[in-house]
């Protein structure tokens, strides 16, 4: 707010603070807040804080092989912290407790990755002669959509100048299915490798860096006050993770049953992808239906049974969506719709697919500071419903 030169009366401002009533309604941070943008505004500081935030924004999309190991090391300790914790009270150190939890959460992941490693790996491998079937079963459906708009009459005779020769065949070839698969899977495994050792020494060091904090702070009050938000933000993250995968869980047991009773193949393969697809909200079940319906059509010749299988998935997700998840999560993890698409957008453009799988933890873990410190609690407030 610019200065414009005139003193508002402190009687005013007491009274918007009034209810109907004309009973006192504290808004905490709000005068903290209101003092923040009091006085004219320096441009140059403007341009130097915009220029701050553009070039971090470049380091972390540069630097995200360092930065997106060390984001899910951090929330995947505050996961586990307390099952570490629980181990430790049979007076077992913290670098064995540490071990023994990350080891058999390893373990049932790799058993659940051999598992399914042959069947995801037929699937990549036959995609391109997948797509080119699903495009013979949706002549039928094109040829009964004549009257198209001319834009589209006019790229589908684009699109058939090859069979007249009327026109050369240009080819644009580029890296393989398989080199691709490849890249990608050397660039997860190191993102994992890197991920789980940096998780074992947060977890076998158990509370060092909150000492040093604490430590470093220089009131009693703020280190009572970095304790208690660090303590919040684990509990609502552990408590945030391990109900979403539960959920999850739920929702691939659903998934993979129904696939199963319809017929489709491999319906393992199909439940685990949903469960986790779903940790990603509104973009994962929209990924998955749009997965088990190009599957379907690949499965069935008629196309009623492939809407059936559409709409089977679709209603899974959506009493995941609507029912279960608000139940549970809903008066302890309370966050806007608008402002969670809002992060997937932004971490999904910065970080990609890791992105949209800690945009949820990351919102959560920005709220809870938000709430704990007095000039920001009234942005907390517009980050929760």
């Amino acid at each position: 707010m610019v200065d414009s030169g005139v003193e508002v009366p402190s009687e005013v401002g007491d009274s918007l603070s009034l209810d109907a009533k004309g009973v006192d309604a504290p808004r905490p941070g709000l005068t903290k807040l209101e003092t923040l943008f009091h006085g004219p505004i320096d441009i140059r500081s403007v341009a130097l804080t915009g220029l701050f935030v553009l070039a971090c924004l470049y380091t972390l999309s540069v630097a995200q092989a360092v930065f997106i190991p060390i984001v899910a090391a951090l929330i995947l300790n505050t996961l586990l912290s307390p099952l570490v914790r629980a181990v430790g009270r049979f007076r077992c150190p913290e670098p064995i407790s540490a071990f023994l939890v990350l080891g058999t959460l390893v373990g049932i992941l790799a058993a659940g990755a051999y598992l399914l490693v042959d069947p995801a790996s037929e699937w990549v491998a036959k995609a391109p002669s997948a797509l080119q079937t699903v495009e013979r079963k949706a002549a039928d459906v094109k040829r009964s959509l004549k009257r198209m708009t001319q834009a589209t009459a006019a790229l589908e005779k684009m699109a058939d100048f090859d069979k007249t020769g009327s026109s050369r065949q240009v080819e644009v070839k580029g890296p393989s299915i398989g080199v691709t698969v490849i890249q990608l899977t050397k660039e997860f495994l190191a993102t994992v490798v890197t991920t789980l050792i940096l998780v074992y020494f947060l977890l076998a060091g158990g509370d060092f860096f909150l000492e040093k904090l604490v430590k470093v702070l220089p009131t009693l009050s703020d280190k009572k006050r970095a304790v208690d938000i660090v303590r919040q933000i684990e509990r609502s993250v552990s408590h945030y993770l391990s109900s979403v995968t539960l959920i999850n869980t739920g929702v691939g047991l659903a998934v993979g049953v129904a696939m199963a009773a319809l017929g489709m193949p491999n319906p393992v393969l199909w439940g685990t992808a949903a469960a986790f697809l779903h940790f990603v909200p509104y973009v994962g079940s929209l990924t998955g239906l749009v997965m088990i319906t190009l599957v379907a059509a690949l499965t069935f010749d008629e196309l009623g049974w492939v809407v059936v299988t559409g709409v089977t998935y679709q209603a899974i997700s959506a009493m995941e969506a609507l029912v279960v998840t608000p139940m549970v999560l809903g008066r302890n993890l309370t966050l806007n719709p608008v402002v969670i698409l809002m992060s997937l957008l932004f971490w999904g453009w910065l970080w990609g697919v890791p992105g949209a799988l800690l945009a949820v933890p990351l919102l959560a873990s920005l709220k809870i500071v938000f709430d704990h410190v007095e000039p920001l609690q009234p942005v907390g407030e517009f980050l929760g419903r």
